[in-house]
């Protein structure tokens, strides 16, 4: 599914009114239509209920007027309150307040401390507030009266419906710009926004209704878009299909680099994943002074012993080896629980500089290529990078603050500088590929925030990418199936109890599913 930012909404919408001819009342008035009827699905009989709702100056108020006359002539008790003067309102959106004037329904100006004072003995025993304050075009911080009037709306636990996005979030980014409103719906106009699916903005949006107000499908072939939503039809498109006459060598050898004293069950949990996924065979590279914990913890894994010096992890002296292994692997996954002892980072960066085939760097691969990103340069082959937010800050070097408040452009500029594909993991993780696409993901939750998931996310790109997925729809496919696999365990076992195991041995019953 595509998402448009603000901007190219607008342009959009534009040449729908402009080029196509539809007037921008007649789509005001169909976006009114689909809001009203998510109301009724929520609400059931309208009739009677007390419906407030708040309007700016703008064409998010004006959906918001038309709204309120659906509602009226349906036998709601409704109110409309207005955060401007009424004289700055104009075009459509002052022809629908015109209409509900003339029509008697009650609208009233908040405009001080005053006016909002009265609003919360006003709101006590509503129904539902629809919030029509801001669009997606908002831009600077929220301040002053409308500040006042949002956290009143908040504080009241009433609940709140948003037309096209909770006022106060950034469309494109999700930043909260000041204060914002927290809904339990969004109803969003044409096509989705980005901002709406990720960090923090998607913790205030509820669920997201893709509302269709009549923009024709071909208008969107106009404009450059390159933000999707990863849904099942695009993962279904991506996994690779099985035949009859293949063997284990057909779907594909991972070699997974892993593994320290103490650190064992990361590189563990990374193979499991890579053969869950469909990989045929998994070649576990690891210190041979530990290498028994792997040969017992994972049988179905070929280990491949490298010298440690007996210290528990990669010596420098395993490099001309590990290069030799190599040569049979189809994917290379590195850095579940190898550490950054002694020389363990110029192990990584030869392996960047040298590897014939496709990586998948996590974990302490990534915190050495922290201390020398430059490396990423002397690759010749392609590179997918799964940062949590702490580990893509240290990339960076800028505060995790700065990662989480602009998920996206950070994967994305990430991703075109370095030329690698950037999984930028948390909730709402985003994929970017070096040639400006970006793709959220909408599953999971926070049942997986435990100590192991991120090594069987590993495991699962490396594993679609041994089977001859190319590695930016593998990185697509393994967040969309990690994450399902996910609120498959957290339905069963519940948020508190879910452990990275618990994925594995759901990936079979997930990649079924979508295949089906």
């Amino acid at each position: 599914m595509i998402t448009v930012t603000p901007e190219q909404m607008n342009g959009i919408d534009n040449y729908a009114i402009n080029n196509i001819g539809i007037p921008g009342i007649v789509l005001m008035e169909n976006a009114a239509i689909c809001v009203l009827k998510e109301i009724e699905k929520d609400l059931g009989c309208i009739r009677g209920k007390k419906i407030c709702l708040f309007a700016g100056k703008g064409n998010n108020g004006g959906d918001a007027f038309a709204i309120a006359r659906h509602l009226f002539n349906n036998g709601a008790s409704v109110n409309v309150f207005i955060l401007t003067q009424k004289e700055s309102i104009k075009g459509d959106a002052q022809i629908n307040l015109k209409i509900l004037d003339k029509m008697g329904v009650n609208t009233k100006e908040i405009l001080n401390n005053a006016d909002a004072q009265y609003l919360s003995d006003f709101l006590e025993g509503m129904d539902l507030i629809v919030d029509g304050i801001f669009g997606t075009g908002l831009k600077g911080s929220i301040s002053d009266i409308i500040a006042s009037v949002i956290i009143l709306i908040n504080q009241k636990g009433i609940p709140v419906l948003a037309i096209d996005i909770p006022s106060g979030v950034n469309g494109e980014t999700g930043k909260i710009l000041g204060i914002c409103i927290n809904a339990y719906k969004t109803v969003t106009f044409g096509y989705a926004k980005p901002g709406l699916f990720v960090h923090p903005g998607s913790e205030w949006t509820g669920e997201v209704v893709v509302a269709d107000i009549g923009i024709p499908k071909n208008v969107i072939d106009k404009f450059h878009i390159n933000n999707y939503i990863i849904d099942r039809d695009i993962v279904n498109e991506f996994i690779p299909k099985r035949f009859i006459d293949s063997n284990k060598g057909s779907y594909g050898k991972i070699v997974v680099i892993a593994g320290s004293m103490g650190m064992t069950g990361a590189g563990c949990l990374t193979g499991k994943a890579a053969l869950r996924s469909g990989a045929g065979l998994v070649y576990m590279a690891v210190p041979a002074s530990i290498v028994s914990v792997f040969e017992s913890n994972f049988i179905e894994c070929v280990t491949l012993p490298l010298e440690d010096e007996s210290l528990g992890y990669l010596s420098k002296k395993c490099t001309s080896e590990l290069l030799k292994y190599l040569q049979i692997a189809n994917v290379i996954a590195i850095g579940p629980g190898i550490s950054v002892k002694g020389k363990v980072r110029e192990v990584v960066y030869s392996i960047v500089e040298n590897s014939k085939v496709p990586m998948v760097i996590d974990a302490d691969g990534l915190n050495a290529l922290s201390e020398n990103i430059s490396v990423l340069r002397k690759a010749s082959v392609p590179m997918v990078l799964t940062p949590h937010p702490g580990e893509m800050a240290r990339l960076l070097k800028i505060s995790i603050n700065d990662v989480q408040n602009n998920r996206i452009d950070v994967a994305r500029e990430f991703s075109a500088k370095w030329d690698v594909v950037t999984v930028l993991k948390g909730s709402k993780t985003v994929v970017a590929v070096p040639d400006g696409r970006v793709y959220i993901n909408i599953t999971g939750n926070s049942g997986m925030a435990t100590g192991g998931t991120g090594d069987v996310l590993t495991g699962i790109i490396a594993g679609l990418i041994g089977q001859g997925v190319e590695p930016y729809k593998a990185a697509v496919s393994g967040v969309y199936i990690h994450g399902l696999c996910g609120d498959n365990a957290t339905y069963i076992k519940g948020e508190h109890g879910v452990i990275a195991g618990d994925l594995i041995e759901e990936l079979p019953i997930a990649i079924k599913g979508i295949l089906k």
